[in-house]
């Protein structure tokens, strides 16, 4: 018997695993101090939390201690690692690359520097079927590189297709020619190993939210040395976190974030591969189902293809229409961050899908919790659902 309604809508936000929850508890109600007040035990406490929740997250990433900053979550980086070097007094030009297919989060900050008069270059990724759907063309990225860049930034997990970007070959390229690199890796963290060392990046966020963890925490790795100018901080206050993010720390929420973090570390090679099972099962009895399907983003089961991301055009069905028409299924028609905006996905577009297509489009984000009998209901649910659509746009 499946509980309804039904999640798969995990690139939106996760359940919060049960475990982190109690590891948080304590710290809203018997360990309640201030990681800031040096004076007294409560706060000792808190910071000798903060301390432990830091080596771990450092830890689970290949980092130091150090290089953890934690922010409010991967939107709150972006920005930090973005307009930080984009304001650093001794930064060497204007110029900053990323890609069409990035998150608002970084698209955004970036938007804004442009109408300060910084030169952004945006750039295309290869189109739709395709064994590198979604992913940059190396050379293309090289020759934009000048003189006067000063930062790169690109998503090591997309966010809507699932497209891996080949981050260590985009580093050496970046660092070759003195370049720093920034990398939102909000959908990478928990699926995937993630080793900033071995990737030899110079920045990187993350979110809670998205593996398991509590909304409202992330965190902001900054490399020791980075390529470039240093960052200039965003928030002026108390000087926490190093003097780069002021502000009184979310003791419950880093240690959550820590313990969600090391969960996925945990679980992960028996986790990915059930999920990876269960969103195959998911795309092929879709495929068989439902006539007329197109997937956005690169083969299934390909290295480059995060395992738990599915993304399906219906073509002739608006999106929008089959999902309020499924309230028994909770999936998304893009990010949901940008769920209030009517344009059409900037992801799909920028692979090369029409308008009409991009608004029949789904993306399916399997986790932890999710069920084959779950993926059996949703697969039934989302046939029905077409076929009826189908007919009331042709009655004939």
């Amino acid at each position: 018997m499946v509980n309804k309604p039904v999640y798969m809508d995990n690139h939106a936000t996760t359940r919060v695993d049960p475990r982190v929850l109690t590891a948080m508890l304590p710290w809203f109600t018997e360990h309640y101090g201030n990681a800031g007040s040096v004076a007294h035990p409560f706060g000792w406490d808190a910071l000798e939390a903060v301390d432990n929740a830091r080596k771990s997250v450092a830890q689970s990433i290949g980092a130091r201690d150090r290089e953890i900053v934690f922010t409010s979550g991967a939107t709150e980086s972006n920005n930090l690692a973005i307009r930080g070097v984009s304001q650093a007094p001794r930064r060497r030009g204007n110029h900053l690359i990323s890609l069409k297919t990035e998150h608002k989060a970084v698209l955004d900050p970036l938007k804004r520097l442009a109408r300060q008069g910084f030169e952004i270059t945006v750039l295309d990724v290869a189109e739709a079927d395709r064994e590198d759907t979604g992913m940059v063309d190396l050379d293309r990225l090289r020759d934009t590189i000048g003189d006067e860049t000063i930062l790169v930034s690109v998503m090591l997990a997309n966010n809507e297709i699932g497209t891996l970007q080949p981050i260590r070959e985009i580093a050496d390229i970046c660092h070759s020619k003195g370049v720093p690199l920034h990398c939102d890796a909000t959908q990478a963290i928990g699926k995937i190993s993630v080793d900033v060392t071995q990737l030899d990046i110079d920045y990187l966020s993350f979110s809670a939210h998205k593996i398991y963890g509590p909304k409202g925490i992330g965190g902001f790795y900054i490399r020791r040395r980075p390529t470039g100018a240093r960052l200039l901080p965003q928030l002026d206050g108390g000087g926490q976190e190093h003097g780069l993010r002021s502000g009184t720390l979310n003791v419950p929420g880093i240690v959550g974030l820590a313990e969600a973090m090391r969960l996925c570390d945990e679980v992960r090679l028996e986790e990915e591969p059930r999920v990876h099972a269960i969103r195959d099962r998911l795309a092929k009895s879709l495929q068989s189902a439902v006539r007329d399907t197109l997937l956005n983003g690169p083969p299934l089961g390909a290295d480059n293809h995060l395992s738990n991301n599915l993304n399906l055009t219906f073509c002739g069905v608006d999106g929008e229409a089959l999902m309020m028409s499924m309230r028994d299924l909770a999936v998304s028609s893009g990010s949901a961050c940008t769920s209030a905006n009517p344009e059409p996905s900037h992801v799909l577009r920028a692979i090369g899908r029409s308008d009409e297509d991009t608004r029949a489009s789904l993306r399916f984000g399997i986790g932890r919790f999710n069920t084959e009998e779950e993926v059996d209901f949703a697969v039934s649910l989302i046939s029905d659902t077409v076929s009826r659509l189908r007919k009331m746009g042709n009655p004939s």
